[in-house]
């Protein structure tokens, strides 16, 4: 059973989905340069025009009540707000078509999302925007900067805007679930431990935990370091005390959960400063798990429950919102997808044993994704969506996939249970 007012919702992320790359005075992000440079995206793609919803919002917003959502998670886009990436300039189209001045009824938001996809694909392997290749290095400082950020924006709304607007800021943290490959062998339950402090660990415990990172994430760096004879100090900055406080910037737990992962020794090389060779721990898949349209994504549903009470125990049991979640489907288009609505239900039903079993304080649940859209480094071959987005159609028509319609069954069921 879920708790009254749980938030049942579905999500999408500005580039992805907006296009209007140029419109109304917008300014290039770092995503419009990388995907206008040759080789970087799958099939060319880029997100110029993706699903239009910057001309086509009315036709979302018709997507949002066919499934009967009580809360829909957008972003919006810097660029388009700030053209020139400064606050001298307010592009005022841009805030009009966001409505920024919202913040009387928007009561849930998101700093940053994802700042380890941000870190590590952006500023160490070098697949995501801005596309750099600085191993060992680059990815801990962003990391670093991105809280820093997040911190002085939390305490900003908190002095300057709770007091009237009531509202609740976080930010979106992704983890793989990941456990020993061997459970019984010690040097494998040490790896899966390393492996979840250099991802939910490296965002979380600074916020939630202790106000720094993990003892053995700091650990592993320095040992690393020395090891291959790096001179400079820390390759893990430090939090200075002159600057907000990061402990307690965040009023729930926004978490992104995708798959999970069996973990053993090894796979660093010991040969280079990055991150692989940091952590010291190799990812492996449980051949018993199916596996969705792309080869990262195995579908573990109990994975979530048993992430879930890791949050619950390891970061003080806050309110945990399931703000990323999904499917894959890549090759020819299948309307009918019964394995993602299998997905759903399956995963939905251990939500739900985490919260009525094992008291998770989980309020909301958003999947991923609304639509069909520009999925980054894979471009538009790889769909997510509950409605699918026809890419080929210069109106991008919109149609229900089966998994949307039973999504929306399932949140009318459980919106019935709580009445009762």
């Amino acid at each position: 059973m879920f708790p009254c007012g749980f938030a049942w919702g579905a999500a999408t992320a500005a580039y992805q989905i907006e296009g209007g790359w140029e419109a109304d005075g917008k300014g290039a992000s770092i995503w419009d340069t990388f995907c206008h440079e040759k080789g970087r995206v799958f099939g060319e793609h880029n997100g110029d025009i993706a699903c239009n919803s910057y001309e086509l919002w009315d036709r979302d917003l018709e997507c949002i009540q066919q499934l009967g959502l009580t809360h829909y998670r957008l972003s919006l886009s810097w660029s388009r707000l700030l053209p020139d990436g400064t606050t001298e300039h307010v592009n005022q189209k841009g805030v009009q078509y966001y409505n920024k001045t919202f913040g009387d009824r928007v009561k849930l938001w998101i700093t940053i999302n994802e700042p380890y996809v941000c870190a590590k694909l952006g500023h160490e392997d070098g697949i995501h925007a801005p596309g750099l290749k600085e191993p060992g290095t680059a990815a801990y400082l962003v990391g670093h900067n991105m809280l820093r950020a997040h911190a002085m924006a939390w305490h900003s709304y908190d002095s300057l805007y709770r007091p009237k607007q009531k509202g609740a800021v976080s930010l979106a943290i992704n983890s793989d679930w990941v456990e020993p490959l061997h459970p019984g062998c010690p040097d494998h339950v040490a790896a899966a431990e390393r492996l979840l402090a250099f991802s939910l660990g490296w965002f979380a415990w600074p916020v939630f935990v202790t106000g720094d990172y993990p003892e053995i994430m700091r650990s592993a760096i320095d040992a690393q370091s020395e090891r291959l004879g790096h001179s400079g100090g820390s390759r893990l900055p430090s939090f200075s005390e002159d600057e907000p406080q990061v402990l307690g910037t965040a009023d729930f737990f926004a978490l992104n959960y995708y798959t999970s992962r069996k973990v053993k020794p090894g796979g660093g090389h010991g040969r280079t400063l990055c991150m692989k060779s940091d952590r010291d721990a190799e990812e492996v898949l449980d051949p018993s798990w199916p596996i969705s349209g792309v080869s990262w994504l195995a579908v573990v549903p109990d994975g979530i429950r048993k992430l879930l009470n890791y949050i619950k125990d390891t970061c003080n049991n806050p309110a945990v919102y399931i703000t990323e979640n999904g499917f894959a489907q890549v090759g020819p288009l299948q309307i009918e997808d019964e394995r993602r609505c299998e997905f759903y239900k399956d995963t939905i039903l251990e939500v739900a044993k985490a919260v009525g079993e094992d008291k998770v304080n989980v309020r909301g649940y958003f999947a991923w994704s609304l639509l069909d859209n520009f999925e980054w480094a894979d471009g538009t071959s790889v769909r997510f969506g509950l409605f699918h987005v026809d890419f080929s159609d210069t109106q991008r028509r919109r149609t229900v996939y089966r998994s949307g319609q039973e999504y929306a069954k399932m949140i009318q069921k459980y919106k019935s249970d709580q009445s009762r």
